[in-house]
């Protein structure tokens, strides 16, 4: 899921060349792309430019990217009047053939590289995931983690201010040859801070306009939330009470709260007594985007495992899982990795779930847990692709 893919629309005539009869429009051409801007044949693509995380709010007007130079850059949607009438055009059977266009809004270093001194370990600053929060009082939030931290981020619009008005006396100050304080020139005075004093009279204290001219984005770091995983991040989640949010590695899931980052609960745990009895880890992790007590978190033999945390403060026990049965002998060492699932997502409205694994997208109901009720193959452009980075790895 990581990556950028690009959209190129069909070119229309002007009105006044377009042909009276209806012409049947190209068809929107894909194309897949892991680095921002134009790339000349044979350009070297430098590995701190390659995307490593994306993520659409909740809205779907802004857009976060994440690199493996830990730099985080957020894009705002600018056909937003084109697309308000969306549901309209739906109703009209109008075929929508432009799709959404971002425009560049801000970009901020989220993370840099760190070394781990007790086990002796490089941290890269590349970002795993990032995860957009409510929005308050105009102000963006978001989460963003690298191996071994999160940071929960601020981004709000500024007013930047300066002086447009020094009303000091232009006869005032070191530069004009004259003296700087209180030497009576005249019936006038001339002081320090630039009033004019006249003889018998106070001092007149003169102060600078400032103005605010124009508006920048500026993100502030507000959490940091760090020493809770042994092994690397693969996944952070917001709750939908707006307070908490998970995190994941191989073999734990955390519950964090937004306002506390020194301290974090234990949910998940399948670390075994013996690491030789270790057969599957976790890959991925997500909450219900409307039941706060609800997660699903997917491993690498291709299960789902749907979690409610009413049942108990560990969840040693899943209230459900998802798994595609084979028959027996038909798993190999090829299929179980490709099995494996290298991410999940909840539907808007929490009744599906969708899963991604080497050569597939299924696509899960909560209320059948038998089997998908669709699946998608990888385009066939990715296939090799995919196929030659398995076996590489």
């Amino acid at each position: 899921m990581n990556g950028a893919v690009v959209s190129e629309p069909a070119v229309d005539l002007p009105p006044t060349q377009a042909s009276p009869s209806p012409q049947p429009q190209a068809p929107l051409e894909w194309r897949f792309s892991q680095v921002f801007g134009e790339r000349s044949a044979g350009e070297d693509v430098q590995d701190v430019d390659i995307i490593s995380a994306i993520e659409f709010n909740k809205s779907g007007q802004h857009l976060a990217t994440g690199d493996r130079g830990g730099r985080v850059v957020l894009f705002e949607r600018t056909d937003i009047k084109d697309s308000a009438c969306r549901k309209e055009a739906e109703k009209g059977d109008y075929s929508v053939t432009r799709h959404p266009e971002f425009r560049y809004k801000t970009e901020f270093q989220s993370h840099e590289p760190e070394f781990d001194y007790l086990k002796s370990l490089e941290i890269e600053e590349k970002i795993n995931k990032i995860k957009w929060c409510q929005a308050s009082n105009g102000a963006s939030f978001l989460l963003s983690t690298n191996d071994k931290t999160i940071k929960f981020w601020k981004v709000q619009e500024k007013k930047v201010k300066k002086v447009s008005v020094m009303n000091l006396s232009p006869s005032n100050g070191s530069g004009n040859g004259k003296p700087a304080g209180g030497n009576v020139c005249g019936s006038s005075a001339y002081l320090p801070n630039g009033g004019i004093s006249k003889s018998g009279g106070l001092p007149l204290l003169r102060l600078p306009v400032v103005t605010s001219q124009e508006t920048s984005l500026a993100a502030t770091c507000r959490r940091v939330f760090t020493h809770a995983h042994d092994y690397h991040i693969n996944s952070i989640s917001n709750n939908s009470d707006g307070e908490t949010f998970i995190s994941a590695d191989d073999l734990r899931i955390n519950l964090w709260n937004l306002e506390i980052s020194n301290q974090s609960f234990n949910i998940v745990d399948v670390k075994p007594t013996n690491m030789e009895d270790l057969t599957e880890v976790i890959t991925s992790a997500e909450f219900h985007p409307t039941h706060c007590n609800t997660l699903a978190y997917s491993s690498s033999k291709g299960s789902i495992r749907l979690v409610d945390l009413r049942q108990s403060a560990l969840c040693d026990t899943h209230s459900q899982i998802f798994e595609q049965h084979e028959a027996p002998g038909s798993r190999s060492f090829f299929t179980e990795i490709i099995a494996s699932i290298s991410d999940i997502k909840f539907s808007k409205d929490g009744r599906h779930i969708l899963s991604r694994d080497y050569m597939t997208l299924k696509l899960w109901d909560i209320n059948m847990d038998s089997g998908p009720v669709a699946t998608f193959q990888v385009h066939e452009y990715l296939r090799p692709k995919v196929i030659l980075y398995m076996l590489r790895t």
